[in-house]
């Protein structure tokens, strides 16, 4: 208990707060290189070729028996993927790859980026203000967006790609998505009882 009392002073507080803030930035750098690499051909999934099945394959290699592909990434779903007629990855279907990864990672950047503005506010003193409860009403907003609306926006890309592509691609999505939807509604609660409090407050001073 004593040790957590040190971490809660504000001379532990403060760069600790710093050092979250730094950590959001690293993770919003960390999901726009993730995004350029998937536009660039380098997001990984099961591939269907009439020479056979390869795990991991991605649009921007032409052997796809390759052992070592460099730097890759993957969404966290399984995404299979069947070649065209001409036994080749339709650019189609690169762009709806492409498309379904964006739609997952550019509402996470933005999500981070709310909360390095709450540890901005900690740093510089500002706690309970009104400001960090929006904040954290955003980040938490657009977590629980990316949990309950991404997958069926990615099921929408999915069918719409298939529609104009001469290949073939299937997505099962939605795995992780109670990972991500209570701690969402933690931090949307959270933000409440911070707005409920700073207007709390409000009202006992103007009554004093």
């Amino acid at each position: 208990m004593k040790f957590i009392q040190k971490l809660a002073n504000e001379r532990f507080a403060r760069p600790a707060a710093q050092l979250m803030k730094f950590a959001c930035y690293f993770v919003i750098c960390f999901y726009v290189l993730c995004t350029v690499l998937s536009f660039m051909g380098r997001q990984s999934f099961f591939l269907h070729t009439k020479t056979g099945t390869y795990e991991r394959a991605i649009y921007a290699e032409e052997n796809h028996a390759a052992h070592s592909r460099s730097i890759t990434v993957f969404m966290g779903d399984d995404i299979h993927v069947w070649t065209n007629d001409n036994d080749q990855i339709d650019l189609t279907i690169q762009i709806g790859l492409s498309l379904m990864y964006a739609v997952h990672i550019v509402p996470m950047i933005f999500a981070y980026w709310f909360l390095s503005r709450v540890f901005s506010n900690i740093n510089k003193g500002q706690i309970f203000t009104e400001k960090n409860s929006s904040y954290l009403l955003y980040y938490g907003m657009l977590q629980f967006s990316v949990a309950v609306f991404v997958p069926f926006i990615k099921l929408l890309i999915c069918w719409l790609t298939n529609l104009i592509s001469n290949g073939r691609m299937s997505i099962s999505t939605g795995q992780a998505m109670f990972n991500m939807l209570i701690p969402s509604i933690a931090f949307i609660v959270a933000a409440y009882i911070i707005h409920y409090g700073v207007h709390l407050q409000d009202e006992v001073d103007h009554t004093l």
